[in-house]
């Protein structure tokens, strides 16, 4: 399984992301001339080496009507609503998914400046966030996934800094109010610098894209990027993006079995249910030939070690065997995930398996055999209309 982890030793800003991704990307001038062709007013985005602490990397600068982020001043900030924003996103030439993570980039923004000013969020303007430069961001960070295609990111802890930061609303304290409305229930700290070193852009993009935050885990190393920050500090400034291969999932779990020659068909189909409401993993039955030539079922359960008193106390209650076998197992396992789809029929449940250089998906059988049932097809005929729409959604979004 593909993962991106986000080590942000120095905290977050969008540029630092954006940076980071562009040194991971086969060709950053082709992405560079996708930000800079999608409509953004009097924008130009480059690029530019920069080192750090001796580390070599990548900065993003970006000039509004020919004047750099700084000149542009403070002063010319006016602020920008969620709507206006949305707009100025609908003109651009962006893929349909990433103009709808951009979005929601900007709606847990509007959501965090809505709390901590104690208004609508149809009445939040923007400011620092607001501007062309942010946007830019988001929209090249939003690309960058789109085209890089993660299965997962993990971020680790975050630098938040600490101090003061003098912004639009005047003198706020390091981290920001909004940047710790964003990162609420995500592990950070504050460093020894006294700067603001997670800005409200990067701490949007790490909770909306973030699928887990922690430790680094588990990977085969292919790639790595290295985003810088605008100043120097003792320490280095940057967000180290690592791309990478994540070690597949391993687990132990048990086998509980027992032979049964004297129960009903339908006593131990009913055995079988109650230890699968109780949590097991999987139960199942195989035919057997037991002693006085007996045809039986081998009835194995599978649990995690944590479940062990229960399912054994399970099987004793809703079995006729006067002992249980129980044997350890190792299993590995795909990385499991479940998308849902909209259909012309409706929604479609999809599940999906991926790892060990394998990927697969199914549509969730409850969902197809309703639609079936429902317009009167066989589950074949319903397989082929959604793989068809498939490939007509695909067709239909407008390539760069």
């Amino acid at each position: 399984m593909k993962m991106i982890y986000f080590e942000c030793n120095a905290g977050a800003a969008g540029d630092m992301l954006l940076s980071a991704l562009l040194e991971l990307h086969p060709k950053p001038e082709d992405i560079l001339a996708k930000l800079n062709q999608i409509g953004l007013p009097g924008v130009v985005v480059q690029r530019q080496t920069l080192v750090r602490c001796g580390i070599s990397g990548t900065g993003v600068s970006v000039q509004i009507n020919g004047c750099s982020e700084e000149q542009s001043g403070a002063g010319d900030r006016t602020g920008s609503s969620l709507s206006a924003i949305f707009d100025l996103l609908e003109r651009s030439k962006l893929p349909q998914a990433v103009l709808e993570d951009a979005k929601g980039v900007y709606h847990l923004l509007a959501e965090a400046e809505s709390a901590v000013h104690g208004v609508p969020v149809e009445q939040v303007h923007f400011h620092e966030v607001g501007m062309l430069d942010a946007v830019v961001d988001i929209v090249g960070v939003s690309l960058l996934l789109h085209e890089l295609a993660p299965e997962r990111i993990v971020v680790s802890p975050i630098n938040v800094g600490s101090g003061q930061v003098r912004c639009t609303h005047g003198v706020l304290p390091v981290p920001a109010p909004a940047v710790l409305r964003l990162l609420e229930g995500v592990p950070i700290y504050s460093g020894e610098l006294r700067e603001e070193c997670c800005t409200p852009t990067g701490a949007a993009l790490l909770r909306y894209f973030a699928d887990d935050f922690g430790a680094l885990p588990l990977m085969r190393v292919e790639k790595v990027g290295y985003g810088m920050g605008k100043k120097n500090f003792p320490t280095a400034n940057c967000v180290r993006a690592i791309f990478g291969e994540a070690a597949a999932e391993q687990e132990t779990i048990l086998e509980l079995c027992c032979n049964l020659d004297d129960m009903t068909p339908e006593a131990v189909g009913f055995a079988l249910e109650t230890l699968l409401s109780a949590g097991a993993l999987d139960v199942f039955t195989t035919p057997i030939g037991m002693k006085k030539s007996r045809p039986g079922v081998l009835l194995t359960c599978l649990c995690r070690p944590a479940q062990k008193e229960q399912m054994v106390r399970l099987l004793f209650c809703h079995t006729t065997t006067l002992g249980v076998r129980i044997r350890h197992c190792d299993r590995y396992m795909l990385e499991r995930t479940e998308t849902q789809r909209e259909t012309p029929y409706g929604t479609v449940h999809l599940k999906r398996g991926s790892g060990w250089g394998v990927t697969r998906s199914k549509a969730e059988y409850e969902d197809l055999a309703k639609i079936a049932r429902e317009n009167h097809l066989s589950l074949q005929e319903v397989k082929r209309i959604l793989d068809k729409e498939t490939v007509r959604m695909e067709e239909s979004w407008e390539p760069f």
